[in-house]
């Protein structure tokens, strides 16, 4: 997601400056036309404006330690408990850096070529200065209110992904259980009032049947897993659809497929209703 969106950013016209733990990625990041550092700190000195994508809570924290320059803004685009995300917003504080919570609704994939919608909430003055920067790798931006909205926000967003990637996956294997083409399948299908964004987005890997190109692998969805399903329990709402998809991503990392793009889901399917494995291709 990350390289993802500095690409885009650069090929926006923005001098880019970053860091990945990982040292391939910034040689690959330098390929792109970005300026590689050699920490969070020292990207933080260079740039004003400053977007986080991270895979943990305690990379939140480890990055909100490191870093110190002053009127800096911060935009969190990660999904984590809320909770976290104001723990570093007011470590951050204390520093005179201003976090914004702006969790991204879009794969790896869809980033890749700007189809990404930020879910801004916070300071309202500093969101609406980054209006430019967003509009780099994004194709739009909604300022929420209160910050933790965009988290909430995402929450209501990921619970529909979580159910419409699998009914994706059962409206393909019921078609091809029936005997019908799967290609004909996602063809006919996206054209028609049961579509859904998942269905366009994951079906071409369900009609292959090839899951080994992650944009999201299962692992790391089921980190979002949990914390949707916390939030809704500490709502007191029920989640029955969410809570019967869980059982399926469940399964999915039990067969091996915990590094595979979440549209394996459909392989899970496929095994239960005992179809004949494919030729993939």
């Amino acid at each position: 997601m990350g390289s993802a969106m500095s690409a885009n950013l650069v090929e926006a016209g923005f001098e880019v400056h970053g860091y990945d733990i990982v040292a391939a990625r910034r040689s690959a990041f330098k390929r792109a036309g970005g300026k590689p550092a050699r920490s969070a700190a020292a990207v933080v000195r260079k740039a004003p404006i400053v977007i986080t994508s991270l895979p943990s809570a305690s990379a939140l924290h480890s990055v909100c330690e490191e870093i110190s320059a002053k009127d800096r803004i911060v935009v969190e685009t990660s999904t984590l408990q809320i909770e976290d995300k104001v723990k570093a917003r007011d470590a951050l504080k204390r520093k005179r850096i201003t976090l914004l919570d702006c969790p991204l609704s879009g794969t790896g994939a869809q980033a890749r070529v700007k189809d990404l919608v930020v879910y801004g909430s916070g300071d309202r003055r500093a969101f609406e200065s980054i209006r430019p920067v967003l509009g780099g790798f994004s194709r739009a931006s909604y300022y929420l209110g209160a910050f933790g909205n965009g988290s909430r926000m995402k929450f209501v967003a990921n619970l529909l992904v979580a159910i419409h990637n699998v009914s994706a996956a059962e409206a393909f294997v019921l078609g091809m259980k029936a005997g019908l083409d799967p290609q004909t399948i996602f063809k006919v299908i996206a054209d028609g009032a049961g579509t859904s964004r998942m269905f366009q987005v994951r079906g071409p890997q369900m009609v292959k049947g090839r899951y080994d190109e992650a944009t999201m692998k299962v692992e790391v969805w089921q980190k979002d897993m949990k914390i949707i399903g916390e939030f809704a329990a500490a709502l007191g709402v029920p989640a029955p659809l969410f809570n019967a998809s869980a059982a399926i991503y469940n399964a999915a990392i039990a067969q091996g497929h915990a590094k595979h793009d979440t549209a394996s889901v459909c392989a899970v399917l496929e095994s239960m209703a005992r179809l004949r494995p494919r030729l993939r291709r």
